[in-house]
C-alpha cells in the first residue's frame, strides 16, 4: 500500500484497461473515483464489486472534490467537459499508460518489477490470461512466482482482470492502440518490457494506423525497448512478425510449427473440446500440454505463455498443471448459454483474422456426428473501428464464409465512418450468397432475434461476432430462445463431441 494515498479520478473508467487500473490504484490505497458517457458491464459490475463510484454522463462537476490527479481515458478528447475543466484549471492529469509504469512497474524509490508484455494484433488477451495462470499455479511450488498482472479482459482462473501483488513479476497486455488526447503513441510503449510475446502483427485499427507499414513501425519500436539481458518470443507464421523482430538486441526465440523453431508444436490433436499436443525445444522433446479449449490459434498462444514462463524459472510440472485448469477468457470463446439444445458462443470479434480464428476453432469444439444437420451461425456487429471500413471487405467475406449461415447487423455507428472508407454490408452479404453461404443483412437487433428464433434449430450453434454491446443481444437472445421454446430449460454447457 501506498505511504502517499491521493484522490485519483478516472474520467473514461468503465473502458477494461482503466477500470483494471482503478482497481489496482485501490489496492494500492488511492481513493478512487470515476466517470463514463454509461456504465456498462462487464467493468461496470468490477467496479461495483470494489465499491468505487462512477458517475454518468461525463460533466464538469464529477470532477468535485478536485481530484489530486485525473487519468483521461483514450476515447475522451477536447470538447469534453472533463478535459475541458482540466486544462482550464490546471488539475494535474495523465494517462493510463504512464500511471501504470510510475506507480507499479518502476515506483520511485522501489526496486522496478519484471515486466512481462504480451503483445501482438491478435491472441495477446488470451496468451496473457495463460501466462498470468502459469505463474498463479506455480505460486505454489514457489510463492515468489505470485504474479501481479493486467489483462484487457477477465480472466475466468481469476475472476477478474487484475491483480495486484508485493512480489517481482508483473505480466501484461501490451496494447498498441494509442494511449491518449495528448499521448498517441502506442499504449506498450510505456511499458519497458523485460520479456516480449508477439503473437501476430497485421495491419488494424484503421483509425489511428494508415497502413501495415505504420503497425509495424509501432511494434518496431517496443521490440527496440527490451533489454540484451531479456528475450522475445515470436510467433514462426508471419513474416511481419519476422520483419519486426529482425533488429531487436536480445534473443529472439520462434515457436510454432516451423521444424526450425525452437519452440515447435508437433503432434497436435482435438478432442472432446480439448486440445493435446507436444512441443520440442532445440528439436528435442520438451513438455506434453493439454488444455480444455479448442483452436489452434489457442495452441500457438499457450506454448508462447509455457515458452516465456519456463525462460523465467517457472517448473514444467507447473505449466503442464496450468493449462490443464486453464478456463479460458470472457467474450472469448465464451458458451453464453444453452437453449432447446441451441448454443450461444459470446466471441470478441474485432478483426477478420480474429473471426475466421473463431469459426474454425467452433468447427473443432461442435463438429457435427450425428447427421442432423447442426450449422454454424455467424452473427456479426461490425462494431471496431476497422470492421468499420472497408479496408479488409475481402478478407471479412472469406472468414464468414466459413460459417454456414450468416446474419449481418448494419455498421455501428456508420455516420461517423466517411463513406469512401465505409463498410457496404450489402457487398459482403451479396458475395456471400454468391459463394454459397446463405447471409442476411439485418437493419435492427429485432430483425435478427427474430430470424435466429424462427430458423435456429436442434444442434445449432450461435456465435455472436462483436466487440461490444451489440444492443443487448446477449440478454434479449436468450429471452427470445426461451419464450419460443416454453418447454426447454437452460441447460449446462454441453460436451462438444469427440
Amino acid at each position: 500500500m501506498t505511504q502517499h494515498p491521493r484522490h485519483i479520478h478516472l474520467s473514461g473508467i468503465c473502458g477494461t484497461a482503466m477500470a483494471s487500473i482503478a482497481g489496482l490504484l485501490r489496492a494500492q490505497g488511492h481513493r478512487v473515483t470515476g466517470s463514463d458517457a454509461a456504465a456498462y458491464p462487464p467493468m461496470s459490475d468490477l467496479l461495483d464489486s470494489l465499491g468505487i463510484p462512477v458517475a454518468q454522463p461525463y460533466a464538469a462537476a464529477n470532477l468535485d472534490p478536485r481530484p489530486d490527479l485525473v487519468l483521461i481515458g483514450n476515447a475522451l478528447s477536447r470538447g469534453n467537459p472533463e478535459v475541458e475543466r482540466v486544462l482550464d484549471e490546471r488539475i494535474p492529469f495523465t494517462s493510463m499508460a504512464a500511471i501504470l509504469r510510475e506507480e507499479f512497474l518502476a515506483p520511485r524509490n522501489l526496486p522496478a518489477r519484471n515486466s512481462l508484455v504480451v503483445a501482438g494484433t491478435h491472441g495477446k488477451t488470451t496468451t496473457t490470461s495463460m501466462l498470468a495462470w502459469i505463474f498463479q499455479t506455480a505460486a505454489a511450488f514457489d510463492p515468489s512466482f505470485d504474479p501481479s498482472f493486467l489483462i484487457g479482459g477477465v480472466a475466468e482462473n481469476f475472476g477478474s482482470s487484475f491483480q495486484l501483488r508485493p512480489t517481482s513479476h508483473f505480466i501484461l497486455e501490451g496494447d498498441e492502440y494509442d494511449t491518449a488526447f495528448f499521448d498517441k503513441g502506442p499504449k506498450f510503449l510505456h511499458y519497458f518490457p523485460d520479456s516480449l510475446i508477439l503473437t501476430s502483427v497485421e495491419f488494424d485499427h484503421a483509425d489511428i494506423y494508415t497502413d501495415l507499414a505504420q503497425v509495424q513501425t509501432a511494434f518496431r519500436r517496443l521490440v527496440n525497448l527490451v533489454p540484451s539481458r531479456g528475450v522475445i518470443l515470436a510467433w514462426d507464421g508471419s513474416s511481419s512478425v519476422t520483419e519486426c523482430v529482425s533488429r531487436a538486441f536480445c534473443p529472439v526465440e520462434r515457436y510454432g510449427f516451423a521444424a526450425d523453431s525452437r519452440w515447435r508444436i508437433v503432434d497436435l490433436r482435438f478432442a472432446s473440446g480439448h486440445s493435446h499436443w507436444r512441443v520440442h525445444l532445440d528439436g528435442q522433446p520438451w513438455a506434453e500440454l493439454s488444455m480444455p479449449i479448442a483452436g489452434e490459434h489457442n495452441v500457438l498462444n499457450a506454448t508462447a505463455a509455457a515458452a516465456l514462463a519456463f525462460r523465467n524459472g517457472v517448473p514444467v510440472a507447473a505449466i503442464q498443471s496450468a493449462l490443464t485448469s486453464f478456463r479460458s477468457v470472457r467474450r472469448r470463446l465464451e458458451v453464453r448459454d444453452h437453449i432447446a439444445d441451441i448454443t450461444l458462443i459470446d466471441d470478441f470479434a474485432h478483426h477478420p483474422t480474429a473471426i475466421r480464428e473463431t469459426l474454425r476453432a467452433l468447427r473443432q469444439m461442435f463438429p457435427t456426428t450425428d447427421g442432423r444437420g447442426a450449422r454454424l451461425w455467424a452473427v456479426l456487429e461490425p462494431r471496431s473501428n476497422t470492421l468499420r471500413r472497408n479496408v479488409f471487405e475481402q478478407e471479412l467475406v472469406a472468414s464468414l464464409a466459413l460459417a454456414d449461415r450468416v446474419l449481418l447487423a448494419a455498421v455501428y455507428q456508420q455516420e461517423r465512418i466517411p463513406e469512401a472508407e465505409r463498410l457496404q454490408p450489402e457487398r459482403v452479404v451479396g458475395a456471400l450468397n454468391q459463394r454459397g453461404t446463405p447471409a442476411t443483412l439485418c437493419a435492427t437487433t429485432d430483425e435478427i432475434l427474430a430470424a435466429l428464433v424462427r430458423e435456429a434449430r436442434s444442434g445449432d450453434v450461435l456465435a455472436i461476432l462483436s466487440n461490444g454491446g451489440f444492443d443487448g443481444i446477449y440478454r434479449k437472445l436468450p429471452a427470445a430462445l426461451r419464450a419460443a421454446h416454453p418447454e426447454a430449460h437452460a441447460a449446462p454447457q454441453p460436451e462438444p463431441a469427440p
